[in-house]
């Protein structure tokens, strides 16, 4: 009788209790599981992704609170709002807003980034954030937590890019990644079909309307980077493949890696180039 005890611990990368000598994880398909090099921190995986959202969150509301800060003398705190507590244009520019003309600047690319981390006012943070909080976890499931960041990131990218391309002149926000999000939900319901998948592309697909249909409605809002990033995140998804499909595979962990790797570069550049020039 084998007497030997079994060792067992939590997957890095999904965080389920697995055997530290099994092959692969039995849950998320990573292999060996119980490798020391892969338990520790920066080699874990990123889990259900529930925490990625939440570091994108705080990243949003940080860079929010530092564009108030940056130019308080220019917020607006008048009856309107849409624009209540809305930073200044200098202080939104300062922080990496992109546009038709920025983007041509020296580094004006890394505003294709840093854009979809600002915001024009407290509603406009609040309902991005609450669509991310609501779409996040149904994408972590269908894709996992790297393909959610690579289409996040490439969405919001493809969706200024094109609106930079029509001639606006500034905008931000992060509803081009979300309409990416979005994008990718539509491709996983049309794909995956079925009951499930149908449901999915119904109850997504009226977000989808939704959202057009009121960027059309209201001047301000950039439809171009909403159908942009749609558009890329369909396409993106088409390309990563889905969990039904495929598991993430490390060639996904290491191009969600760069593209988080550049975003903090890009943002960190964008505080400290807006706290130089502002002081």
């Amino acid at each position: 009788m084998n007497t030997a005890k079994r060792k067992s611990l939590l997957c890095p990368n999904c965080r389920k209790l697995v055997s530290a000598d099994e092959p692969k994880c039995p849950y998320c398909g990573i292999q060996a599981p119980g490798a020391k090099w892969k338990n520790n921190p920066l080699t874990k995986g990123w889990g259900s992704g529930e925490h990625l959202v939440k570091l994108i969150i705080y990243v949003n509301v940080g860079m929010y609170v530092l564009t108030l800060l940056l130019d308080p003398k220019g917020l607006y705190l008048g009856l309107n709002p849409l624009y209540f507590l809305s930073p200044s244009g200098n202080s939104l520019k300062l922080m990496g807003a992109t546009g038709s003309n920025i983007v041509q600047n020296i580094l004006g690319w890394r505003t294709l980034i840093s854009a979809n981390y600002l915001h024009g006012s407290i509603l406009h943070i609040f309902f991005n954030l609450v669509a991310l909080n609501q779409l996040s976890p149904l994408i972590n499931q269908l894709f996992g937590p790297y393909r959610f960041f690579l289409i996040f990131t490439v969405s919001g990218v493809v969706g200024f890019y094109l609106s930079c391309l029509m001639g606006i002149q500034i905008t931000i926000g992060a509803s081009a990644a979300l309409c990416g999000l979005i994008g990718a939900a539509l491709y996983y319901g049309k794909s995956r079909g079925g009951l499930f998948g149908q449901a999915v592309f119904k109850q997504i697909g009226g977000w989808a309307i939704y959202i057009v249909a009121i960027g059309f409605l209201v001047p301000i809002i950039n439809n171009t980077a909403h159908i942009g990033g749609m558009a890329a995140g369909v396409l993106t998804a088409m390309i990563l493949g889905y969990n039904e499909k495929s598991r993430e595979t490390m060639m996904h962990r290491t191009l969600a890696g760069v593209c988080m790797v550049l975003t903090a570069l890009i943002l960190a550049f964008s505080v400290f180039i807006a706290l130089v020039l502002r002081f």
